[in-house]
């Protein structure tokens, strides 16, 4: 296992979210903690999730994602993830997860889509 961190940046007024390491149990506060930074700095209504570091999600990490996903639409918003592994694309549309976000290849791409 790969323990999990991540860092953000905001990225031409985008909140860019760099998860790095295994999303597990252990992700789940420190997502959270970060959620609500972004939401209380800069009420952001959209949040790109950029996981080239991350090769690995369980049913924990995909229940948490789940629910900060709820909680955003609730606000209006939406998630877009980037740089997803062949096995968390898998996970994710197993799940269905990827029903209600939009995927991008790369967080460059992501950003050119929503700056037009």
């Amino acid at each position: 296992m790969h323990s999990f961190g991540l860092t953000w940046e905001v990225i031409k007024s985008f909140p860019i979210i760099f998860l790095d390491g295994d999303i597990t149990l252990e992700a789940k506060q420190l997502l959270e903690d970060t959620y609500k930074e972004i939401i209380n700095q800069l009420d952001a209504k959209i949040l790109i999730f950029d996981f080239s570091k991350t090769d690995y999600i369980n049913s924990t990490g995909i229940s948490y994602f789940l629910n900060i996903l709820q909680r955003h639409k609730e606000r209006g918003g939406e998630f877009i993830f980037t740089s997803l592994s062949d096995h968390i694309k898998k996970v994710m549309n197993i799940v269905g997860l990827t029903d209600y976000v939009k995927v991008f290849s790369t967080t460059e791409t992501a950003i050119k889509y929503l700056d037009k």
